[in-house]
């Protein structure tokens, strides 16, 4: 089975490769530079889902796959504080898009002034561990967690669910 990541990141490549490990048949992951057409730092749920449901549907439109991922990091403002958040969406021909989000952090006030000041988080996070490529690895949730989750494993929990919504929609036969 074709699927197409609506991304090169390391850690989204991941993420897909372990959720689906588990499958019988073969699968064919390809990384495709699709644009999630939000702002380079998506400031809500709303906008963070819809870049997500962006890159999947980009990549079932103009790739020869049986599915499209897209998955999406980003941050909500709450009252308590700015938050780390993440979604994920798989997308098939001629069906509705599946959504899932994922867990949810509080960033350091320091993180979250920068942000809101218009920097993206990437090289905040990059400037702030004083490392280069954190979002290729462990993330800013890695960063937070000491390791123990990372943006890989944040992701592959994303993954899980909307291969669990798949498999339900499709009566648990996701194999082509």
């Amino acid at each position: 089975m074709k699927i197409a990541v609506g991304s090169k990141n390391k850690a989204k490549l991941k993420a897909v490769e372990s959720a689906l490990q588990e499958m019988e048949k073969t699968v064919e992951i390809y990384p495709v530079d699709a644009p999630s057409n939000v702002s380079g730092m998506p400031f809500s749920d709303k906008e963070t889902m819809k870049g997500a449901m962006n890159r999947a549907e980009y990549c079932i439109s103009n790739h020869d796959v049986r599915i499209g991922i897209g998955l999406e990091g980003g941050v909500t403002e709450t009252s308590t504080g700015l938050f780390l958040i993440n979604w994920g969406a798989l997308a098939e021909k001629g069906k509705e898009t599946l959504v899932a989000g994922g867990a949810r952090i509080k960033l350091p006030e320091e993180i979250a002034d920068r942000l809101r000041n218009g920097e993206e988080l990437g090289p905040v996070m990059d400037d702030y561990s004083q490392r280069e490529n954190i979002r290729h690895n462990e993330g800013a949730i890695g960063i937070f967690t000491d390791g123990m989750v990372t943006r890989d494993l944040m992701f592959t929990h994303i993954m899980k669910l909307l291969v669990g919504q798949l498999r339900y929609r499709n009566g648990v036969e996701i194999r082509s």
